[in-house]
């Protein structure tokens, strides 16, 4: 991989008449979009249940309620190993590990395709949460190796796509192949979709070798890394606040009178967030902090006029345009922080964000849950003002390590 020549503060060194000037090596969009495959796979496997859950828990013979913890269990599987797993595998060679965890998402998805047990379809849904934990923590870590550094944001965004599609394309078009062919087939199609990425990985995407013995930094020392503790606490509290409104945006909304209006808001939110990711991919590497900030601010200012609005609809769209447009791209900018605050160790540093993630999904669900059988769902927007003003302090805080400026040339 060539990277860049770096100039000096001053003039730019002479070069021969007949002598090209130096530029950014292109992307290597292959292998990026095989990440982003990837993403996408884990994404649907992750939230597909959701969709298919009315015949999947009549055809296992038990309840919707208990069909649901099919997702419940995935999230444990991630929660509970992302970091030990990431941690034991440092010294591993990374396109097989990569591959692994890929096949592991093949396996557990025919189990499922095949399983008549529910506890083993809960077992094999536990299994792919692992496989996930290890996946999420390689994919952002593994997309800025194969870039220059100036180019690391740019090659986490495209490696990010797979989510948004997924969330926006990938379920809804599941959901309706559940419907007309079955959920076992929609499983099985996808663990051939995996079986696919496996040839594009070895076709596209290098391999690289693990950390040797002295390389490796202990989950402490990862931690106590200055700007990673600010990194994860922004995380957290940013995702969390999205979750506890985006979780029961239905009663929200019908308390606002927009109970019918649910798939309509829910497309505007979508189509903001891929504006987003697309505005971050393009900005990231030169505006990285500024973008943290901005998002922050602006999640602020939406829950500032949903608090003080009296639900009129044209408001509450609006606002969740801009919610969208200040959530879509956080993904990537908390990954790539973490990355280059992480440096070598950026394995790790993920896999805490994974981590960290999935506490605030599930911290948003109870927190959510429990606002809304006490104070009501006009507590939601306030809660998220509680949450993101500390979160704004603490990015800008961050200036030095965490979410330092890029230096612009």
């Amino acid at each position: 991989m060539t990277s860049s020549t770096p100039t000096s503060p001053g003039a730019a060194p002479a070069l021969p008449v007949d002598a090209p000037a130096r530029t950014e090596p292109a992307l290597p969009l292959g292998g990026l979009l095989a990440l982003a495959m990837a993403a996408f796979i884990t994404v649907l496997t992750e939230a597909l249940p959701a969709g298919l859950l009315p015949r999947m828990s009549a055809d296992l013979g038990v309840s919707e309620s208990l069909a649901g913890q099919l997702v419940t269990l995935y999230a444990l599987g991630t929660l509970l190993t992302a970091i030990p797993l990431t941690a034991a595998t440092q010294g591993w060679r990374r396109r097989p590990l990569l591959i692994g965890a890929i096949l592991g998402f093949a396996v557990v998805n025919t189990i499922t395709a095949v399983s008549s047990s529910f506890v083993l379809t809960l077992a094999a849904r536990f299994l792919a949460g692992v496989f996930a934990g290890l996946l999420w923590a390689l994919v952002a870590s593994y997309a800025a190796r194969m870039v220059s550094e100036r180019q690391k944001g740019r090659a986490m965004a495209i490696a990010m796509v797979g989510i948004p599609l997924a969330l926006s394309l990938g379920i809804p078009a599941g959901t309706f192949l559940g419907a007309a062919v079955g959920w076992r087939v929609t499983f099985g199609i996808m663990s051939g979709l995996t079986l696919v990425l496996v040839g594009w990985v070895l076709a596209r995407v290098p391999d690289f070798p693990g950390q040797s013995e002295d390389q490796r930094l202990s989950l402490a020392r990862v931690f106590l890394m200055p700007g990673i503790r600010p990194v994860l606490f922004v995380t957290l509290a940013f995702v969390l606040s999205h979750n506890v409104l985006y979780t029961y945006i239905a009663p929200f909304l019908g308390t606002a009178g927009m109970a019918g209006d649910i798939d309509v808001v829910l497309l505007v939110f979508g189509v903001a967030a891929l504006a987003s990711i697309w505005g971050v991919g393009v900005l990231i590497d030169r505006w990285l902090r500024e973008l943290v900030l901005l998002s922050t601010a602006l999640f602020i200012g939406v829950a500032v006029v949903l608090a003080l609005s009296s639900g009129l609809p044209a408001v509450v769209h609006v606002s969740v345009a801009v919610w969208g447009l200040a959530y879509g791209g956080v993904a990537t900018l908390f990954q790539t922080a973490s990355a280059k605050t992480a440096g070598e160790a950026s394995d790790v540093a993920q896999s805490m964000v994974v981590t960290v993630w999935n506490i605030a999904i599930a911290g948003g669900g109870l927190a959510g849950g429990v606002l809304l059988d006490t104070l009501g769902t006009r507590s939601f927007p306030w809660m998220l003002v509680l949450l993101l003003v500390p979160t704004l302090l603490v990015a800008w805080r961050a200036r030095e390590h965490g979410f330092p400026p890029v230096p612009r040339r």
